[in-house]
């Protein structure tokens, strides 16, 4: 008899040479490179440069990607009215998988029949350029002012920042945020990197599966988990409250957001990143620790006392939120969409790939239902 393995733990699905995970050790790798090393030493155009060709690209080739990428940041009219119909109270995931799935309509002719095509590679290309500039293009057309014209000279960091608060970030803030999209760019068969390949298996263009990702990353169980950590933490209200805060919601099997992994039993690796991160950003800039970062730490060392035994430290959204809140002053609602610009860069490389040795995904079931019968009429 098949066994039934619920939420498909455990059961490799695929072959992929993107990224590795080693949960036991607390290692994250794209094709090769420890993210730590990525994170200090690269940007996110070579990033995603990485994760789609499978090597680092060399200055000129870098160069060119650069280029290519920023002069696409601009999106067309047709999708900017229909930005603008939308209701302004419409949540910021919903609003980029629509226009993202609209997007199609202006390449045809991008599928899987021609995966390495000057044509399909562009509208790969043009995915990731967009999606930094629809969720800084909602920003502000969700609260009534008209969006900021994205900078060419920028980088995808930088114009993503420039776009939603119309200030040129300084230096450091950039970097902060880099890092931010680096981390998120990949982490291999997520549920989102999954319905992005099973929606590719098919055929399907590469818009249509992006956007089949976009609307898989919302659920609070997957890119939704940063704004559910801010709402905890908020709850709590000060660090002295965290701990019976916790044990009640331990006892009543409730979910700590922010805490635990599937694919890791020690510390998230990107979550001591953006932790150290945040932590050397406020001594050089003299910030001082708010009440909701204090209440974190506070958290993390309760749940590192109750919970460590099984396994159950802070992954990448304990601490996404709270940077992205606290340094950035980026609403909540966007924590998601800018998951989902980062993760773009992962999406699309896995969508090539699936493509470049494709069978379509069809698993098998497990019948539970009634036996067969006769219909009768009374």
């Amino acid at each position: 008899m098949i066994e039934y393995i619920p939420g498909l733990a455990g059961v490799p699905a695929t072959e992929s040479s993107i990224s590795y995970i080693d949960g036991k050790n607390g290692i994250l790798t794209y094709r090769g490179y420890s993210i730590e090393d990525l994170v200090k030493y690269g940007s996110f155009e070579e990033v995603s440069m990485l994760l789609r060709d499978g090597e680092l690209p060399d200055k000129n080739k870098l160069d060119n990607f650069k280029n290519i990428l920023h002069k696409r940041y601009e999106v067309k009219r047709n999708i900017r009215s229909m930005m603008w119909s939308l209701p302004a109270n419409g949540h910021p995931m919903n609003v980029l998988q629509t226009t993202i799935a609209a997007m199609a309509t202006f390449y045809p002719d991008a599928g899987a029949q021609n995966p390495d095509s000057v044509y399909t590679q562009g509208a790969l290309t043009k995915i990731i350029s967009n999606m930094s500039t629809l969720v800084a293009m909602w920003a502000r057309i969700s609260a009534g002012y008209d969006p900021i014209p994205p900078s060419r000279g920028m980088s995808y960091a930088k114009n993503f920042l420039y776009m939603s608060f119309g200030e040129e970030p300084d230096d450091d803030i950039v970097k902060l945020f880099d890092a931010c999209l680096i981390l998120h760019a990949e982490h291999t068969i997520n549920a989102s990197t999954f319905s992005a390949m099973v929606t590719a298996s098919t055929l399907a263009n590469p818009f249509a599966s992006i956007s089949a990702a976009v609307g898989t990353l919302a659920g609070s169980l997957h890119g939704g988990a940063n704004e559910d950590v801010l709402k905890m933490l908020d709850e709590i209200g000060d660090a002295k409250n965290a701990r019976a805060y916790i044990k009640n919601r331990l006892k009543n099997k409730q979910i700590i957001w922010g805490m635990g992994h599937r694919e890791y039993s020690v510390k998230d690796p990107r979550a001591s990143i953006l932790q150290s991160m945040i932590e050397d950003y406020v001594k050089k800039s003299n910030m001082h620790f708010s009440k909701r970062f204090e209440t974190a730490l506070e958290v993390e060392r309760i749940c590192e006392d109750l919970l460590s035994s099984k396994g159950v430290y802070p992954n990448v959204d304990f601490y996404s939120g709270i940077l992205y809140a606290e340094i950035f002053k980026i609403p909540q609602t966007h924590f998601t969409p800018i998951f989902a610009m980062a993760r773009s860069a992962g999406w699309t490389a896995h969508w090539h790939e699936q493509v470049g040795h494709n069978r379509i995904f069809r698993p098998a079931q497990i019948y539970i239902g009634s036996n067969f019968r006769n219909y009768s009429k009374k």
